[in-house]
């Protein structure tokens, strides 16, 4: 970290005699958030969340408990060592806008704990909605998917949920960077999945054989080059390979569209995130036949085609530039 530590030391040292209890250090974080040009938009909403979640997870304490458990620890004292761990992190926070779970070394997805380090995006997609409704709305109910490709799968979160929700599916979590796979394989092993889901190190489809998929997930980079100039100072410190995608963040959509009906399955669906760069996608892309899913706990951006409608537009989707 950049920050200066023996200020940092002097500042613990003083903090530590000022103040004793959880809820002390609460509020003093979300005091410090508020003074601070901090951004939230790894798993928090504001200051209140990400105090909570910052002082809860340096005490080694539950973070997904109801707001009457929570307040059941208020009032409880912490120790020495504590209080400069909290400190230490809520200043790593407000000087040099790490994000939190780079901090904690952890991040959450689809109500599950991950371990996340910089060399993987931090997980934050409106994925899993669909994965815990199994995406009901598209999948025939006779055809419960075996075989899963989870594509840019970085830190394996998104194959995990889907493993977990499809307990007889093989699910390849296939992503370009051998950095993000060393810590998609932290979490597979985490999770005791080894046997079903499988990093793979490929360049889209370029290492995949001729192997056929049931459903295909894909979380690509999608930020056009606009907003990469204009990312908050949090989003400087997650790979910038794993963020940009062209100047209207759909050259890897493009990309995958025109490979990915040779690695499905005749009754297969294919969901492709492409985020705020969904008001790209009509100058670019307008002309296909997709469909825009409904998501109801927020976020938005995620698209859904079939096998069927992609074999239907392959002369289309070749011509795409």
């Amino acid at each position: 970290m950049s920050y200066n530590k023996a200020v940092v030391s002097a500042n613990k040292l003083a903090l530590a005699d000022q103040l004793d209890t959880i809820i002390d250090y609460i509020r003093y974080a979300i005091s410090e958030f508020n003074q601070h040009d901090v951004y939230f938009g790894h798993g928090t909403e504001n200051a209140w969340q990400e105090g909570h979640r910052l002082v809860f997870t340096a005490l080694a304490l539950p973070v997904d408990m109801s707001k009457e458990d929570l307040t059941v620890f208020y009032q409880c004292r912490i120790t020495l060592e504590e209080k400069q761990r909290i400190i230490g992190w809520i200043q790593a926070r407000c000087v040099d806008g790490i994000p939190l779970p780079y901090l904690t070394n952890q991040a959450w997805f689809a109500g599950m704990p991950f371990y996340i380090d910089q060399r993987a995006l931090i997980p934050r997609s409106p994925f899993a909605e669909l994965i815990q409704s199994r995406f009901k709305d598209y999948l025939p109910a006779d055809h419960t998917p075996l075989q899963i490709l989870d594509m840019c799968s970085g830190s394996a979160c998104i194959a995990i949920a889907l493993a977990m929700q499809f307990e007889q599916a093989q699910v390849d979590a296939v992503d370009i960077d051998e950095q993000a796979l060393e810590v998609a394989s932290i979490n597979i092993e985490e999770y005791q999945l080894s046997s079903r889901v499988f990093p793979i190190q490929s360049d889209l489809f370029e290492n995949l054989g001729q192997i056929k998929y049931d459903l295909v997930i894909v979380n690509p980079p999608y930020v056009d080059s606009e907003d990469m100039q204009d990312l908050p100072r949090e989003y400087l410190h997650e790979p910038e390979a794993a963020l940009a995608s062209g100047d209207d963040g759909l050259d890897l959509t493009v990309a995958i569209l025109k490979q990915v009906s040779e690695h499905m399955t005749e009754k297969a669906w294919a969901f492709i995130e492409v985020g705020n760069s969904e008001v790209n996608f009509a100058k670019r892309l307008g002309e296909l036949d997709v469909h825009w899913c409904e998501l109801t706990l927020g976020g938005s951006g995620i698209f859904a085609i079939s096998k069927t409608q992609l074999d239907k537009q392959q002369n289309l989707i070749e011509q795409l530039v």
